[in-house]
């Protein structure tokens, strides 16, 4: 004989244990995947090593271009990524751009694997 019982609400912890505050939610996985995307790069893991390791943890475009091997096109691109994922900012100073490490960022990256 068939019941008419509605489907009961899934448990907010898993069979094992695990509490649903370990989870990150959907918008935190994106932002955090934005984040991983940005350094998934050998290029701007290397321009985050320069503007970390230069004085003050800034450094100009005009310097970072040669130290990486490639184009000013091309380095402005990688610069701008990392960037955007607000790893580092941008301040325009005569004809040349200046980045410098946003604080705290890079320990955003190592807390993810914590």
């Amino acid at each position: 004989m068939a019941t008419s019982e509605a489907p009961q609400a899934a448990p907010t912890v898993a069979c094992c244990g695990m509490s649903a505050t370990t989870v990150m939610d959907r918008a935190e996985a994106e932002s955090t995947a934005t984040l991983l995307k940005a350094v998934a790069d050998p290029v701007r893991l290397q321009l985050l090593s320069l503007i970390r390791a230069a004085e003050g943890h800034e450094a100009c475009v005009c310097d970072l271009t040669p130290a990486v091997g490639l184009s000013q096109p091309t380095v402005s691109h990688h610069l701008r990524v990392l960037t955007e994922a607000g790893l580092l900012t941008r301040e325009r100073r005569g004809t040349w751009a200046w980045f410098r490490i946003v604080p705290g960022r890079l320990e955003d990256i190592a807390a993810i694997f914590r």
